[in-house]
């Protein structure tokens, strides 16, 4: 419990300090607060929900069903997160959002104590739904920032915050597993989970609803089918969509691969995926300064090039440290493509059109993700980690074919403006 504590306090003086060093608006100070409270909910499935999965069903291929459910209600919530948002505001969103993942760890408690595998996996497609709203407040973030030249730093330190909750969410899990008994355990877990997403809640109150300046929403919306064949959603889109879709494939096995096929203890797996998730974070410290170096068209080629290294390590073996390098490398470049497809869906629409957009963004992104984590258990109990990792490499040439795409599109845009 002394970490947990350390780390909630780490939240808050991180805040104050990047608060004072950049000058950040309210309102980013305490999504940068918040955000890791309730987003540790998916490390938490990440972590045991194949795990504990495999104890309630008698059949392993469906270990990871909990965790794609979890990412497929993010996807089905995506749509009805960006409707009640532009009805009720930002803030009403995220009060929805916690709602859902409040009732959602009431509903992990009971299945764990009764050993329900479908209320388990109810209770994670509701984790998914609440999910989609928290992911909704990178978008709160880009509007509560003052100068578009300014959100990739917004967006880079928001996701920073993401470095506690990649370490709050399996503490949280092991601290609390037997603080409720039942019989495969981490009943506890949610209980404390439970407490967190009511802190966050409690930060939120002092949240103030971002004003969107009438200059940035001239002119009529445009038709969404119109907007969504534009080059620059297109490319925005697939960038985050196989960054994130490939990131959670691997992910999702690892845990199973390392504890239940190979065997290596869940102390090691637990570091392993901490180390995963944090290295999903912590290089939003350097990203302001590389995209100022190396712009966005460097960033996506950089991560592009790690996940590629990400599957040589992969294919080399399967010892703690092969796990290890290969899913921080997988973190790093999640990073990049993550914050290179964020922070270029902005450029696609007007401010009126951002709800609709942003929904839709959202609903492709997570959509394949919960896809490629269903099928992650599927292919690792069928075909093992090294076909796994071999079915990867198409989507990693694929960001290939998305760089030069993004070349070609920056060179005919510099193009146009000089004529």
């Amino acid at each position: 419990m002394t970490i947990i504590l350390l780390i909630t306090a780490l939240i808050a003086i991180t805040a104050i300090i990047l608060t004072k060093k950049f000058n950040l608006p309210l309102n980013i100070s305490l999504l940068f607060m918040a955000q890791p409270l309730v987003m540790c909910s998916a490390p938490i499935i990440v972590f045991i929900g194949g795990l504990l999965s495999s104890e309630l069903t008698t059949n392993p291929s469906l270990a990871t069903l909990p965790i794609s459910l979890m990412i497929l209600g993010v996807a089905a919530g995506s749509i009805p997160a960006a409707i009640i948002a532009r009805a009720n505001g930002r803030k009403f969103a995220a009060f929805t959002g916690f709602s859902c993942l409040f009732i959602a760890s009431l509903l992990a408690i009971s299945s764990t104590k009764l050993a329900l595998f479908e209320l388990f996996n109810f209770a994670s497609f509701l984790f998914g739904i609440g999910s989609a709203f928290t992911q909704q407040l990178r978008f709160a973030a880009i509007e509560s920032t003052d100068k578009e030249e300014d959100i990739p730093k917004t967006l880079s330190i928001l996701m920073l915050s993401g470095v506690f909750a990649a370490f709050l969410g399996p503490e949280i899990a092991v601290t609390a597993k037997e603080w409720l008994d039942s019989p495969h355990g981490y009943a506890g877990s949610f209980l404390l989970l439970a407490l967190f997403i009511g802190l966050a809640a409690l930060i939120m109150v002092f949240f103030k609803e971002p004003e969107i300046k009438e200059t940035l929403s001239s002119g009529d919306a445009r038709p969404l089918t119109k907007i969504i064949k534009q080059p620059i959603f297109i490319i925005s889109v697939c960038t985050a969509t196989i960054g994130y879709a490939l990131m959670s494939y691997l992910m999702t096995a690892t845990p199973l691969s390392m504890h239940h096929m190979q065997g290596h203890s869940l102390v090691e797996t637990k570091w392993v995926i901490q180390s995963h998730i944090a290295a999903m974070y912590i290089p939003s410290l350097l990203t302001p300064w590389l995209i100022n170096k190396i712009a966005l068209k460097g960033l996506l080629t950089l991560g592009s090039v790690i996940y590629i290294a990400v599957a040589l390590i992969a294919f080399s073996g399967q010892e703690v440290m092969h796990y290890w390098w290969a899913l921080i490398l997988l973190g790093v470049g999640w990073n990049f493509l993550f914050l290179t497809g964020t922070s270029l869906l902005p450029q696609s629409y007007k401010a009126c059109e951002r709800h609709k957009v942003q929904a839709t963004n959202d609903f492709i992104l997570f959509g394949f993700q919960a896809f490629a984590s269903l099928m992650a258990g599927w292919i690792l109990f069928n075909g093992g980690w090294n076909y796994l990792v071999l079915s990867s490499l198409p989507f990693m040439f694929a960001l290939l074919i998305v760089n030069i795409i993004y070349r070609r599109h920056i060179a005919k845009t510099r193009e146009y403006k000089v004529n």
